[in-house]
């Protein structure tokens, strides 16, 4: 098999790693949500609940992990220079943190599986925004590699977008000091 269609496997995979951690993030909210219904609702929902985050975690996200984890492994044994780059130490560390994300999932299911979750709604949700962060993260290492300055401007980027949501009259001053800031990061590096 090519390179590049191990690449392309490995890329496929990831894609279902993700889908599979944005929805269990859901189902494990959903789940607790049930948790102030009446008792009736209660039972109903949440043994529904349990059978999809089983099923999910199971049928979609752990081969999704292992599959992603082989043609990932398989690309570096063929490519070994890889490992010599600043760009793929972070990104394996970004992958190694991702995957004690999935291992936390499993935590959280087990309770599911003893009947309740520890941790709070919101806990949950700010738990379920994390697979977005590790996302962006990861595409934007593995996409600008060693392209440093980029990376630093993408946090600008989102500063300016909440600008626009949100009327500011300081507006054009504070951005006039971002932009400064970010042209004296640019020549930092």
């Amino acid at each position: 098999m090519s390179y590049l269609a191990v690449k392309a496997l490995h890329l496929i995979f990831v894609i279902c790693w993700f889908a599979g951690l944005f929805y269990i993030g859901r189902i494990f909210i959903y789940y607790k949500e049930a948790e102030s219904k009446s008792e009736n609702e209660k039972i109903i929902l949440q043994n529904q609940f349990l059978v999809m985050a089983k099923r999910l975690m199971y049928i979609i996200l752990w081969p999704s992990v292992l599959l992603t984890s082989i043609f990932g492994w398989i690309m570096v044994f063929r490519n070994p220079a890889l490992l010599d780059l600043d760009w793929m130490k972070v990104k394996l560390v970004l992958v190694s943190l991702l995957l004690l994300y999935v291992i936390i999932c499993q935590f959280l299911l087990n309770q599911m599986n003893n009947g309740k979750i520890i941790t709070s709604e919101f806990k949950l949700r700010l738990f379920s925004e994390a697979a977005t962060l590790f996302l962006i993260s990861i595409v934007f290492i593995a996409t600008l590699k060693n392209n440093i300055s980029l990376l630093i401007n993408f946090p600008f980027l989102f500063i300016n977008y909440f600008n626009l949501l949100i009327p500011n009259p300081n507006y054009l001053r504070s951005y006039h000091q971002r932009y400064s800031l970010l042209r004296f990061l640019q020549k930092s590096f």
